[in-house]
């Protein structure tokens, strides 16, 4: 783990709802075990679910847990649930591999048995997640956490809008939160580490992992900690929460059809191919691919760039934007990129590749029907990137998809828009909102700012 001073970054991400200015927007992306969405993407009901009293979690509770360690990670700015979850198991494996050093360490050394674990408390609040010496054992309500708060020392304290991410593997939970760059780093970002894509930026993440019989219960409580941060949230800026009822967005909700091309387009057989491509032995296929996106009728993999002389630009079947269903039998939907990656990989000493795609545009069509503006539009963006998607919302039935970029609202191009522009544009749209969207990852690199890495 890295220490020194440095400095926070601040985020261009915005709710949908609330006010432009991002200082005063609680920011969290998905987490693994519940769900939890940045102000602007829920509506929250009067009683908050969740295994805590909302009025505990304004003041705070604690649970005891075993601190094992901490790590830094390299993250991509915005990854994939599966990405999370795969960097929380890294995170535990190291935290570990570090255990086990220390104990070898100190036999080596004839000073006993190493203590590796380290009795903490848990401090959960609104506002912040605090990892304080142990004093107590167990779930205190506010009066005993308050009282335990005033003589404990802090290990590590962190706002809650910077977790990331919380992950509960069986015992272990493992908390994941922004880490504070220096200034000095070009745009608060790093480069990636020697094997990692070339040019790509990468940024700081740092993981705690703790260990604890309640570590789901953690989980749940972090997450209904931002459920009624939002309602506070919303109740600070003059609005009642009770204003827009869960049944009154539900009725919306079912009197609206699923917009999505998908529905018409994958239900076309024409759009519904097997092809055969014929290749070298030891030539890579020559693709790039990416993730349909959090949304997508079929989660599989879309094709994002050919290697010109490529087997796939040479068999001049496949184009930009086709999603990929099958390879050799072995169907990609559902499954991680990094898997589906492995497998066109896989490909590598075969002379004649299967394919089954279906024929899609690079750009997907949004219809989003907001009918008021006291109706959540249900997503948030950052930087143009749509990164939070509420389940069931009108956006997702409009189409929206995690992970792309905005190209087109009502028409007019933001391709060269500024955040806040973006924002507002949305913010005051009513009626029929149309947009098209792509993979950001696609758009980077049909746009010259990545390298494509063929495969």
């Amino acid at each position: 783990v890295c220490n020194g001073l440095e400095q926070p970054r601040k985020q261009q991400r915005s709710d949908l709802n609330g006010p432009v200015d991002n200082n005063n927007i609680l920011e969290t992306k998905k987490v693994a075990s519940f769900p939890s969405f940045v102000a602007g993407l829920r509506t929250v009901p009067p009683s908050v679910p969740g295994p805590c009293e909302p009025e505990d979690l304004i003041d705070g509770i604690i649970f005891a847990a075993n601190y094992l360690g901490s790590t830094q990670l390299l993250s991509e700015r915005n990854p994939s649930k599966n990405i999370r979850m795969m960097q929380a198991q890294e995170a535990v494996s190291r935290v570990k591999r570090m255990q086990k050093a220390a104990k070898i360490k100190k036999k080596a050394n004839s000073e006993g048995d190493a203590q590796t674990l380290t009795e903490v408390d848990l401090f959960i609040s609104t506002q912040r997640i605090k990892v304080l010496n142990a004093d107590t054992q167990g779930l205190f309500p506010v009066t005993q956490a308050l009282s335990c708060l005033s003589r404990q020392e802090t290990m590590m304290d962190h706002a809650l809008r910077t977790i990331s991410y919380i992950a509960d593997i069986g015992n272990i939970v493992v908390l994941m939160a922004r880490r504070r760059m220096p200034r000095s780093a070009s745009q608060d970002c790093i480069e990636t580490t020697p094997g990692a894509q070339e040019g790509k930026k990468q940024y700081k993440m740092i993981c705690h992992v703790f260990e604890s019989e309640d570590a789901q219960l953690i989980a749940q409580s972090i997450g209904q900690a931002f459920s009624v941060a939002y309602q506070e949230f919303l109740r600070a800026n003059g609005i009642n929460p009770e204003d827009l009822s869960q049944k009154e967005y539900s009725d919306i909700i079912n009197t609206q059809e699923m917009y999505n091309d998908d529905l018409i387009h994958f239900s076309n057989s024409e759009n519904c191919k097997e092809l055969q491509l014929e290749k070298h032995k030891g030539e890579i296929l020559g693709v790039v691919v990416v993730e349909s996106g959090w949304g997508s009728i079929l989660p599989t993999v879309i094709l994002a760039n050919m290697m010109n002389g490529g087997p796939a630009a040479r068999s001049g079947k496949l184009s930009i934007g086709d999603q990929i269903m099958s390879i050799n039998g072995t169907s990609l939907v559902g499954l991680p990129l990094a898997t589906c990656q492995g497998i066109i990989k896989g490909l590598k000493n075969q002379t004649q590749v299967k394919l089954n795609i279906v024929s899609c545009p690079p750009v997907t069509t949004v219809l989003i029907k907001r009918p008021d503006l006291k109706y959540q539009l249900g997503f948030s963006v950052q930087n143009g990137i749509i990164c939070s998607l509420m389940r069931g919302g009108i956006a997702e039935r409009g189409g929206v998809r995690v992970g792309h970029r905005i190209i087109e609202i009502n028409g007019q191009s933001v391709v060269a828009t500024a955040h806040e522009k973006i924002v507002q544009a949305l913010s005051n749209s009513v009626g029929e909102i149309h947009m098209k969207t792509m993979p950001a990852a696609m758009f980077r690199l049909l746009t010259g700012q990545e390298t494509p890495l063929y495969i």
